[in-house]
């Protein structure tokens, strides 16, 4: 059986092709699923999806008249999912429940001392063998507050790496983390954590409880000098609202790895294009925003746990099994 899989970056795709070696062939695309490229499914039972693929009703439809019965997305969020639709198209649907967390706790750290101690304009700098420090001074993490809103597994390798630094640890949960209690974390309000935090870094999934979570009334909750810094979904911050309290003047620095509209551009080469989403080019304007383009998770650990999660569940589905990965059973 040959699976489809879309989305598949540059450095991924022998990864992927070695994992299926010896199970099932595998053809992996560059483009992304959508409503122009389901169409190139049509007689794969089994695809692969990355998350930033579109799986709309519109898209399951095609998929499922094209002859495609399983759907394996190669991440953690299923947020891109209609999962109702696929449910009544009987299409089983299953994701990767978990990967290295230290990968993207990694990076939110990274974007955190890169925008703290102004990294990037230093390194732009001195290409144009311009020395000066000016406008680089940064601030010591050692005895500030890290403030960690949602503290699962990447949430607390994040806050095992600020006990490193010796900072104050709060946190806020729908759950508190016993692990993260035990280095000395103390869980408070949202409210609280963003008052008297200095760095406040997000590790929620996205629910239409947490739409937007910090909306312009929290960001106006936090400290003018703060560090703010998303590795986890897009969707958590209100992004025109953050763009209104930088204009203002506000943050030390912010660091977004995700972007609640990246879809269409995020994994893409746009270089040569106009951008049409002014919001998104007006945040990348700030000299103290740093904007990657979803890559917290990509490392070799990682996506390699992701790949051999994903080789399971279309395995698991080949043969009958069902596994804690599976959001929409087989029918």
């Amino acid at each position: 059986m040959e699976i489809l899989a879309f989305g598949v970056q540059a450095d991924e795709k022998p990864l992927i092709e070695r994992a299926f070696q010896g199970h099932h062939e595998v053809r992996g695309l560059h483009v992304f699923l959508n409503e122009d490229t389901a169409p190139i499914a049509a007689g794969h039972q089994v695809i692969s999806t990355s998350v930033n693929c579109d799986l709309g009703a519109g898209v399951l439809e095609s998929l499922a008249a094209g002859g495609t019965r399983m759907i394996a997305q190669r991440s953690t969020g299923f947020n891109n999912v209609d999962l109702k639709t696929a449910e009544r198209l009987g299409l089983t649907v299953a994701r990767v429940s978990s990967y290295s967390p230290h990968s993207v706790a990694e990076f939110a750290w990274a974007l955190a001392m890169a925008v703290n101690r102004r990294i990037v304009r230093a390194s732009n700098r001195t290409r144009d063998f311009d020395f000066r420090l000016d406008g680089l001074m940064g601030r010591d993490m050692h005895g500030r507050t890290a403030g960690v809103i949602g503290t699962g597994k990447i949430g607390e390798a994040f806050t095992r790496i600020a006990h490193g630094f010796g900072m104050r640890l709060l946190g806020w949960d729908v759950a508190e983390n016993p692990a993260c209690r035990d280095l000395g974390m103390t869980y408070v309000p949202k409210e609280q954590l963003l008052t008297e935090s200095d760095l406040v870094s997000l590790h929620v999934p996205l629910l239409p409880e947490t739409l937007r979570l910090i909306d312009g009334a929290a960001l106006r909750t936090m400290r003018d000098d703060a560090i703010l810094v998303n590795s986890s979904r897009g969707g958590l911050v209100d992004t025109a609202a953050l763009v209104a309290e930088l204009r203002a003047g506000r943050f030390t620095g912010v660091g977004l790895d995700v972007y609640e509209a990246e879809a269409g551009l995020f994994f893409l080469d746009k270089s040569l294009e106009a951008i049409e989403d002014d919001t998104l080019a007006r945040l990348v304007t700030f000299p103290n925003v740093l904007v990657t383009s979803h890559q917290a998770y990509y490392t070799v650990d990682a996506v390699g746990q992701i790949i051999d999660t994903t080789v399971a569940n279309v395995l698991d589905y080949t043969e009958g099994r069902r596994s804690e990965n599976v959001l929409v059973p087989r029918s």
